[in-house]
């Protein structure tokens, strides 16, 4: 196995972990919240923590990573990984437990800065290819999640399932500081911890906007000041940029229609996604006839297709890009996942029915990430290539936090009563999501998604034929 396969390998491994361990959360909550005897809300921030460090921080280490190495920032970031996973297992309350999920979130880095250093090690006409199999692992880890955490938290207790990460993760640590290559060019710059601070601020303060805004309120004073602060420290963020002598991010770059284009489509993208993600999940365990009744692990179950899909058209995409260029495997994406939110309207009373649902959607998914990925890969100059990936996976995981609370405030708006009879009175028990809401998701998903597809519309396509061929700027 030559250098480029074994690091490709490495990177892969670690990868996957990371995406298990983010999926095998999710059915650890209830269980957490029990043996915590805490509220949801506060449960929430076990994953709400990760995901607003994770935004934060992706372009700070990406730009470190510029500037010092991609593939010492990398060891980095898996260091900090591996504490915050091993501090997770020992919590003794929910504090511990939220500080480690944050902790966690500066690990997140890994993937913007793996998807750079494979952009460094292979020609252009091959790094789709590679790139697909680090995109791949977005849909295997968390179908692995679903399905060995259930069985986990079941069996074992769920310490136990960041025990497990813990000590694979710190296998693979040892095996990337032996194997792992020095790649690319370094960036001989001041690092612009102002504008980090700024743009990882106002990121922080709107994600919990977002997140507390369907128990707070969208209006209400508590919340409300979050987002607007935040978007003024956006604003100041941007007006530094522009004077800063040696800035955090060039915002000439966003002049790359490409680079441009990737961002937005994957803020909007991930919108939708993850929208169709909280629509799966829901709508599967719901009691019938809310939804198709089935358990954690049949949940799970039913939602392999989607990391079939990704393991079997992500490689099949990534060869097929340099060929045909990133354009018409976006239109493809977006097609797809059009396709998979109608069906989702009217074809979804059986698991067989959700299951070809949910395949299509996985194909349709992965037709963007790897065009995305690549895009803003190879639009951008190798010195700031990592700082592009880690602006572009903020973005997108803003747009990952946004679907979910919006298919949520959906299902909390159109419910139905749960009605039983009991000597000849109907007697209320509750209300659960009704047939309404998950048709209003999937009408905002083909909304989203449409409106992803009209902006990749604007991709300059390009191909290689050859190695000696250059990227359209």
């Amino acid at each position: 196995m030559d250098y480029k396969s074994k690091t490709l390998l490495i990177l892969s491994a670690m990868l996957l972990i990371v995406n298990y361990v983010e999926t095998m959360v999710i059915p650890a909550l209830p269980t957490i919240e029990s043996d915590f005897s805490i509220s949801s809300t506060l449960a929430g921030w076990i994953t709400s923590a990760y995901l607003l460090v994770a935004a934060a921080t992706s372009p700070l280490m990406g730009k470190l990573a510029d500037t010092y190495g991609k593939t010492r920032m990398y060891i980095i970031a898996i260091v900090f990984y591996i504490i915050a996973v091993a501090l997770a297992g020992f919590s003794p309350n929910i504090w511990v437990l939220i500080a480690a999920r944050a902790i966690q979130g500066v690990g997140f880095s890994m993937f913007p800065i793996a998807i750079a250093i494979i952009t460094d090690i292979y020609p252009k006409e091959r790094v789709a290819f590679a790139q697909s199999i680090l995109s791949a692992t977005i849909g295997i880890g968390p179908a692995l999640g679903l399905l060995i955490g259930s069985y986990i938290v079941e069996d074992l207790g769920w310490p136990y399932a960041f025990h497990t990460a813990a000590i694979l993760s710190l296998i693979v640590f040892f095996i990337s500081l032996k194997y792992l290559p020095h790649t690319g060019t370094r960036l001989k710059e001041r690092v612009d911890y102002i504008g980090a601070t700024l743009i990882g601020l106002a990121t922080t303060l709107v994600l919990v906007y977002i997140t507390e805004g369907p128990t707070l309120g969208w209006a209400a004073l508590d919340n409300l000041w979050m987002l607007i602060v935040g978007l003024i420290l956006y604003g100041a963020f941007i007006a530094y940029e522009r004077v800063a002598v040696e800035p955090l991010m060039k915002l000439e770059l966003f002049k790359i229609r490409n680079f441009a284009v990737a961002n937005i489509v994957g803020l909007i993208s991930g919108i939708g996604m993850f929208a169709n993600f909280i629509f799966l999940v829901y709508y599967s365990q719901l009691p019938k006839p809310y939804g198709l009744g089935l358990s954690i692990i049949q949940s799970g179950l039913l939602m392999s297709p989607v990391a079939l899909g990704m393991i079997i058209f992500g490689p099949i995409l990534g060869r097929l890009m340099p060929r045909i260029g990133p354009k018409p495997i976006m239109i493809l994406g977006g097609v797809l996942t059009d396709l998979s939110y109608l069906l989702l309207l009217t074809f979804r009373s059986t698991p067989d029915e959700v299951l070809l649902d949910g395949f299509i959607s996985s194909v349709g998914l992965v037709a963007f990430i790897v065009p995305l990925v690549n895009m803003v890969a190879l639009s951008l100059p190798d010195q700031y290539r990592t700082t592009g990936m880690g602006m572009n996976t903020l973005l997108r995981t803003i747009g990952g936090s946004i679907g979910p609370v919006v298919a949520t405030v959906f299902m909390q708006t159109y419910q139905d009563p749960i009605v039983m009879m009991f000597n000849n009175q109907i007697y209320v028990m509750g209300f659960l999501p009704s047939a309404t809401a998950f048709n209003y998701i999937a009408i905002f998903g083909v909304t989203m998604m449409t409106l992803a597809l009209i902006v990749a519309l604007w991709t300059k396509n390009y191909k290689f034929r050859t190695a000696a061929v250059r990227i359209a700027e």
